[in-house]
């Protein structure tokens, strides 16, 4: 991914709320195939890292991002930005060249 692929969904995900969170139980199985599910529908989405997390949000978007064969766009505090390329008939996000 390049730098302005990068951007552009930096950009995209600014006005996202986030729709999952990681709490105590961090990085679960269950929780791996929600943030799953998730990416197909949307292709970006953003997570929240709650307070009594013990675990280091990057740490945790490397994992997720790893189980779920997609990119971390960003790590900015507890919120974790994800991106995974639809398949080509349900594709939504057209990213810059």
């Amino acid at each position: 991914m390049t730098s302005k692929q990068r951007a552009y969904l930096k950009g995209l995900a600014m006005t996202m709320e986030p729709i999952l969170q990681v709490g105590k139980s961090s990085v679960t199985p269950e929780h791996t195939a929600a943030v799953a599910e998730a990416l197909e529908a949307r292709e970006l989405i953003k997570i929240n890292v709650l307070q009594n997390c013990l675990d280091d949000p990057r740490e945790i978007a490397e994992v997720l991002a790893e189980r779920t064969n997609s990119q971390v766009v960003q790590v900015i505090g507890k919120k974790i930005v994800l991106y995974k390329e639809g398949k080509k008939e349900k594709k939504k996000i057209q990213l810059p060249k």
